[in-house]
């Protein structure tokens, strides 16, 4: 093979191809584009290191602690972002680059090099023997009853984006439902009557149609919903922007769900996604199995759904268990 084809821009390139004709979606895309010429300006800058064939694990390992040692915003992939981010003015500049973060480095560049192995570039895969960073699992975001009384009472049922947004708030808790799923919802995905939600592939993170449900509380709040945007707006979305008639995005969604939990004065730790998230814990504290539960949140397994058990407190468990108790139901 060529050297100019062992360079990084080249073999970057060819593996963008690559993703682009696995139809992935374009923020996994960008994630790893952002990953690689990252890494590419590092391994140029620091190792002087120009072609792929040249990285080994020890590279590969530098490069972690050095993730780790720098800081948040010390370097850039593209020194034009640089300058107009301005990293030096930022509260967290330098702050340590979470291991979520660097985790997510080492995933894309394991995808990158298995990639370059699978096609036999390399004659020894760099990544083999690294390893993810250990993660101390932090329990998942939980709203208590009356914290979510507080959050959506601060909605103005009267003003267009509010009154969307409640009915979206509603049914993501009541659902399960990924806010992405959620923002890119279709009138015709909508089973009104029957109390369900069809999530195309499309919209959703494994990229398989699943189907989801509601109550007959939130029906009645999605029915007004529905009459209210038709008085405003056409269109083949059920959350709509008002003006445009587009889906709303999920960026502004999360921008105005911050707005609402300082209203409520309530943590702004608190996102969208801790409405799954008390979904899933609500429906285990209610005593629905594993694998109904795995089904409707359209995790890849069980074993992952599993993972929600582990934020059961002891007064969580107590509650269960008055369901259970031998005495109690002899």
């Amino acid at each position: 093979m060529a050297m100019t084809d062992m360079g990084f821009d080249w073999q970057i390139d060819e593996f963008m191809v690559f993703c682009r004709s696995r139809q992935l979606r374009e923020r996994t895309m960008t994630s790893y584009e952002q990953t690689l010429r990252l890494f590419q300006r590092w391994c140029e800058e620091q190792m002087n290191i120009f072609t792929v064939d040249k990285v080994t694990e020890s590279i590969i390992r530098r490069y972690i602690n050095d993730l780790q040692e720098r800081g948040k915003y010390s370097f850039y992939a593209d020194e034009k972002k640089k300058e107009t981010n301005h990293p030096d003015r930022r509260r967290d500049f330098r702050n340590p680059i979470t291991v979520t973060t660097i985790n997510n480095y080492i995933r894309n560049l394991r995808v990158f090099f298995n990639w370059l192995d699978r096609d036999y570039v390399l004659q020894k895969n760099p990544m083999r023997k690294v390893r993810q960073l250990k993660v101390n699992r932090k329990a998942k975001e939980f709203i208590s009853d009356d914290d979510f009384k507080k959050l959506i009472a601060q909605l103005d049922k009267s003003y267009y984006p509010e009154h969307r947004d409640f009915a979206m708030i509603m049914l993501m808790i009541d659902s399960g439902m990924r806010l992405g799923e959620c923002s890119c919802l279709l009138m015709d995905d909508i089973d009104l009557a029957a109390h369900k939600v069809f999530l195309r592939a499309e919209i959703t993170k494994g990229r398989r149609d699943r189907v989801v449900f509601f109550s007959p509380k939130t029906e009645v709040i999605l029915r007004r919903w529905i009459q209210f945007k038709d008085r405003y707006v056409e269109s083949d979305y059920l959350f709509p922007v008002k003006r445009s008639g587009a889906s709303i995005q999920v960026s502004n969604f999360e921008t105005n769900f911050k707005h609402y939990l300082r209203r409520a004065s309530l943590s702004e730790k608190v996102s969208p996604h801790c409405l799954r998230n008390n979904f899933a814990k609500r429906c285990l504290m209610s005593g629905m199995d594993i694998y109904t539960l795995s089904k409707i949140l359209g995790h890849s397994s069980v074993t992952v759904t599993e993972q929600a058990y582990l934020d059961l407190n002891d007064e969580d468990i107590g509650k269960r268990y008055q369901n259970f108790s031998p005495v109690a139901r002899m």
